[in-house]
Parts: C-alpha cells; structure tokens; sequence
C-alpha cells in the first residue's frame, strides 16, 4: 500500500512570509520569557518585523506576517481560542487597520517611529475594548488606560526606533552593494 503525498504549491513570496512570520514568532517567544512587572504590558517585539515587512514589502504582507504569528503563537503557548488569543488578535487587526492608513501619510513627517506608535496604541485600544465587551465589563478597567498608553507610548517609540535602525542598516547595506557592482 503506497502513501499519496499532497504537495502545495508554494511561492518565493509564501516562503518569505513563512520565514518572517517565524522571525516575529521567535521574538515573542523571548518576550514570553521576559517576566513582566504588570499583566499585559508587554514591549512588542514581534512588531519590529512588521514594521520592516510594511515597510518593504506592503502593507499584505506586513499583514500575514502579523496575523500568522499570533495564531501560531497562540498554537504554541496552548492558548489558541482562549481569552488571550483574543486579546492579540484584536489588537493585531487593530495595529493592522491603523497601519493600513499610515503607510499613506508623507514619509517625510511620518516614518516607523511614528507608525509605531500609531500601531501600539491601536493594538492597547482593540485589546481594552476586548476586555470591556467580553471579559470585564466594568468601567473601572478605565483607571487602567494611562499605564496601558504609557507602555503603548515608550515600547511603541523604542520599537520604532528599532526597525529604523535595521532598515537604515539595510539600504546602506543596499547602497555598499550597487557601488560594489558598479
């Protein structure tokens, strides 16, 4: 008896977005491990890489990457379709949509500093409305929203501050390369 073997037809784009979502899994892993002094403030990692694929490579597969990693995180730490899960969900569709519109402003006033901002009070935002609506209904979770815009704030602009690094590091990277060829 032979075993049929099913092969998907991949693409070189299915492979990048598979090794950058792996990328952005990997940082959330090392967050995991990084003991937070409250529940829920976390600084983001993974969202260093999906602000270098928006900037790169568009804004679909800054959306991939993001989405691929939650649900893949969500697999690994066993809490897939669990309150948490929807809690990085909802605030990875809400970084998302915000990213959708700030990849248009000018980028001489806007870069991944400021989109990185935008994206990390988008994603506190659409997990505190989570939290409100399904988990605890209760307008004392208001008390919370000025430590939850601080961390937003601080992680939002050192992520930022990050993937601009990483993407100035690669154009001059680019730019040795042309001149090389040259």
């Amino acid at each position: 008896m032979t075993a049929s073997i099913i092969k998907l037809d991949t693409t070189a784009e299915d492979h990048h977005i598979a090794r950058m979502a792996a990328v952005a899994l990997g940082l959330t892993v090392l967050e995991n491990a990084i003991p937070s002094p409250l529940p829920g403030v976390k600084p983001g990692l993974a969202n260093i890489v999906t602000l270098i694929v928006l900037a790169r490579y568009g804004w679909r597969t800054a959306a991939w990457v993001s989405l691929l990693r939650v649900v893949a995180g969500s697999l690994l730490f066993g809490n897939f379709l669990a309150p948490g899960f929807f809690l990085s969900l909802s605030g990875a569709i809400c970084s998302l949509l915000v990213l959708a519109f700030a990849q248009h402003l000018p980028s001489r006033w806007f870069g991944p500093v400021s989109h990185s901002i935008y994206a990390a009070f988008a994603h506190i935002t659409g997990q505190m409305l989570v939290v409100y609506v399904w988990l605890i209904p209760h307008a004392g979770i208001a008390w919370l929203i000025p430590v939850f815009a601080s961390a937003a704030l601080v992680f939002g602009a050192v992520n930022g501050l990050i993937a601009a690094r990483f993407m100035d590091n690669a154009e001059t990277a680019n730019d040795l390369a042309d001149e090389k060829s040259t």
